[in-house]
């Protein structure tokens, strides 16, 4: 299966209803926030540094999304939260996940010294350490640590 990579300028545009859905029915409520908080503005992924991206397949169909904040739990800026990470089930382990968070991590080197993010599953932990991830629970919002070398 072929994959591409593509940074979104408007989530209203993007068909990721089963997405949501599914992320719904394993439990995660964070891609229901993305849409919910897109829709009232609080969170566009619009601020310096930030972006959203999607992986799509070989149909053309969206499945996976992620995106970069200014981290809301440090007072510097130059920390950024990896935020509304998913994959679709079918997807997994076959490098979407991989290639998004390539994706983000390359748009964000350039403008953070680190990224942030908090799993509580077992499979995230070790996705994470596998791409690069240092495993960080210093801070009750985080789990995981990236720094870059600037």
């Amino acid at each position: 299966m072929t994959f591409s990579v593509e940074k979104v300028e408007d989530l209203n545009a993007l068909n990721i209803e089963g997405l949501v859905k599914e992320s719904e029915e394993e439990g995660y409520r964070f891609l229901t926030r993305l849409v919910e908080e897109y829709k009232d503005g609080s969170n566009t992924f619009d601020q310096p540094g930030e972006a959203l991206y999607c992986v799509r397949d070989n149909q053309d169909e969206v499945i996976a999304v992620g995106g970069v904040n200014q981290s809301p739990f440090a007072d510097d800026e130059k920390v950024a939260r990896l935020q509304r990470f998913y994959v679709e089930s079918n997807a997994r382990r076959r490098g979407a996940g991989s290639l998004l968070l390539k994706e983000i991590t390359n748009h964000a080197r350039a403008y953070f010294k680190e990224m942030t993010v908090r799993t509580e599953s077992s499979k995230a932990d070790s996705f994470y350490r596998h791409n690069g991830f240092d495993f960080d629970d210093s801070a009750s919002e985080t789990t995981h640590i990236l720094k870059f070398e600037n």
